[in-house]
């Protein structure tokens, strides 16, 4: 039949546009006051969260750090830093049995028509009743009475309405179930690690930065966090942020860092080792808190690109600090030992500079001295040009393995990374198909390997000067 006219076609592109790795997104797992939320997010899975509300809206908030760790990082990384977004899982589930008290009525005294009650107290299900007994009244909320959260206060407040015949109560009967932070166990958290794998399906981000203040000094629940930092979802490289225990069975003084660190096998090329904890004001974080925050701040300063390494910027605080809450004063040698020979991130206030952290090495250091092991940043480069790749090349799979296809790798590839060099983000790279490596075979099999060179920048963090005297000058300065 004929095909009469004029007729346009179009052609695919043959450079495809890179989809960027996202860089300093927190995956933070722990427990949060979630039965006080507004709109509590699902327990043991992502909740993305851009803003500070928004995170209070969906996972509560309390000033009680010890039992709800999520908000330490909630307040550091909103508060502090300003960065988002931000993944929480919350392992605290209120609905779990095992994790709340039963249901037990209580008489309580009315101080200025108030009844206070333990933040820990669950809004479902809550009864009220107007005095004590048998034939007390049943008291309906909004009606008879208001609940809210004080976090400033960690309590919760029934406040009764002048509406109400129960006003002038002196006291008031209360039967509520109320959560047990203290039975979240290291197992319950290392679990929730492996849910960084629904963060693509659930929320559309994926982290590059996991986080369990409060729990990593375990060395189960660190473990686990570099096993799945290698491979989010088996694909994606992410790093993970541990602490050191700093009470009296961990490290309380510096000295004891790199015993610390070999006995419990923080040596992983994916852990970033952080001693000791830190102080701003009455408040105390976890160094990996802040770190996590820094991390963020210095990426999102550089396009979100992870070339950058987080030592000697400025960490939001006043002083060094134990668990415990006692000062440690650390000398510039003890930090060069601890950030410099034993690869543990740390903080410092020198050179009139205010408080930074310190620290160029991930955890393998100094057992690996590989550079694109060794250094934070150099590491992640690696990290990030590899998600970009499988991002950007997801939707080239199972196409025809032709010439076209293979340009198209090789030119997009090419292009990018020259952008990245033009930025300085990297010194130099190239992406080849190289023959040596491509044997009839694999062809043969639908498998094409391809070579990418890469070379992040090292951070300069050594910088020497000499100084000689020069008696030419003092000849030409006093010839006649």
């Amino acid at each position: 039949m004929a095909n009469l006219g004029v007729h346009v076609y179009e052609k695919a592109t043959a450079v495809s546009i890179p989809v960027v790795a996202d860089s300093g997104i927190p995956f933070v797992v722990g427990t949060a006051p979630v039965h006080t939320a507004a709109k509590p997010g699902k327990s043991n899975y992502p909740v993305l969260c851009t803003s500070w509300d928004e995170a209070v809206e969906k996972l509560g908030f309390s000033y009680d750090w010890k039992k709800y760790t999520l908000c330490e990082a909630m307040y550091s990384h909103f508060k502090l830093f300003g960065c988002q977004p931000v993944i929480f899982c919350n392992v605290l589930d209120p609905a779990d049995a095992d994790m709340k008290t039963p249901a037990e009525a209580k008489s309580y005294n009315v101080a200025e028509h108030r009844v206070t009650l333990p933040l820990e107290t669950i809004k479902a299900g809550l009864k009220v009743k107007g005095g004590e007994g048998e034939g007390a009244a049943v008291l309906t909320e909004n009606e008879d009475y208001t609940l809210f959260y004080d976090e400033d206060k960690n309590k919760c407040i029934i406040e009764l309405l002048e509406d109400s015949a129960a006003y002038s109560s002196a006291s008031l009967t209360v039967e509520a179930a109320q959560v047990k932070p203290e039975a979240v166990t290291t197992a319950d958290v290392a679990m929730a690690i492996d849910q960084a794998d629904a963060c693509m399906t659930a929320v559309g981000k994926i982290p590059d930065l996991l986080l369990a203040p409060g729990y990593s000094h375990d060395t189960v629940v660190a473990a686990i966090l570099a096993t799945k930092a290698a491979g989010i979802n088996g694909l994606f490289g992410a790093k993970c942020l541990i602490d050191c225990d700093s009470t009296e069975e961990g490290v309380t003084e510096y000295s004891q860092l790199s015993g610390y660190k070999n006995k419990n096998n923080f040596v992983d090329v994916n852990q970033i080792l952080c001693w000791p904890q830190v102080k701003l004001g009455e408040y105390q974080f976890h160094l990996s808190t802040q770190l996590a925050g820094l991390m963020a701040q210095v990426d999102t300063s550089n396009g979100g690109c992870p070339y950058e390494s987080p030592s000697n910027k400025n960490l939001k605080m006043d002083a060094c600090c134990l668990a415990d809450g006692a000062e440690v004063n650390l000398t510039w040698e003890q930090v060069n030992l601890i950030a410099g020979d034993w690869g543990v991130v740390t903080a410092i206030n020198f050179m009139s500079m205010g408080w930074t952290a310190k620290g160029n090495y991930t955890a393998c250091y100094p057992g690996n001295t590989d550079v694109k092991d060794q250094f934070i940043p150099v590491s992640q480069m690696f990290d990030w040009v590899g998600n970009t790749i499988i991002r950007t090349f997801w939707s080239k799979l199972d196409k025809p393995m032709n010439r076209r296809l293979i340009d198209n790798v090789l030119d997009t590839s090419n292009i990018w990374l020259n952008g990245q060099i033009s930025a300085e983000h990297l010194l130099g790279a190239r992406a080849e198909m190289l023959e040596e490596e491509n044997n009839l075979l694999d062809l043969m099999a639908g498998i094409i390997h391809i070579h990418i060179y890469i070379t992040p920048p090292s951070p300069a963090q050594e910088i020497d000067f000499t100084l000689e005297y020069d008696v030419s000058y003092i000849q030409s300065a006093l010839a006649a």
